[in-house]
């Protein structure tokens, strides 16, 4: 394995990380933000997977939003990036899983990403393959961040 390196990334490799650290906070802001309002709606879009014991349906639903806008203002400030990233990546992949599965078990929800409590609108279809799609994306850019968390215009420098 060779030695771990202490020198910044390449110039183009650190504003993609910056880029990959802005869009994936972007994404956590806007997730927590449509949530936090309505934490009830953020426990239903959590029970309507049936994954969960109810117990755990609330804890999860209501505390996924405050999560997803701590990740997303240390994302954007850029302090404690490879954390926040692999923080990121953990919730990503549970993202991924959770859809697949509902969609392998044939229910009809809404991801409940950005705030609709888990509930299709009438006449709507589940976008499954677009929703894993977006995940699995952003999970790799998690993966990505978690392994090369130094970039641009971040609060606190941090080194590969």
């Amino acid at each position: 394995m060779p030695p771990a390196t202490t020198s910044p990334p390449a110039p183009a490799l650190a504003w993609l990380t910056t880029a990959g650290r802005l869009l994936l906070g972007a994404v956590w802001l806007v997730a927590g933000a449509s949530k936090i309002t309505d934490l009830d709606a953020s426990v239903r879009a959590v029970r309507a997977y049936r994954l969960l014991p109810e117990t755990a349906a609330q804890v999860v639903g209501a505390g996924l939003p405050v999560v997803e806008l701590l990740l997303g203002v240390l994302l954007v400030v850029g302090a404690g990036v490879r954390t926040a990233a692999a923080v990121s990546a953990v919730l990503m992949l549970a993202f991924v899983v959770g859809i697949a599965s509902a969609w392998a078990r044939g229910l009809r929800i809404d991801c409940g990403c950005f705030g609709s409590g888990g509930e299709l609108g009438a006449g709507q279809d589940p976008t499954y393959g677009l929703e894993l799609a977006r995940d699995a994306a952003l999970l790799v850019v998690a993966v990505l961040l978690a392994r090369w968390p130094a970039g641009r215009l971040a609060l606190m420098k941090e080194f590969s």
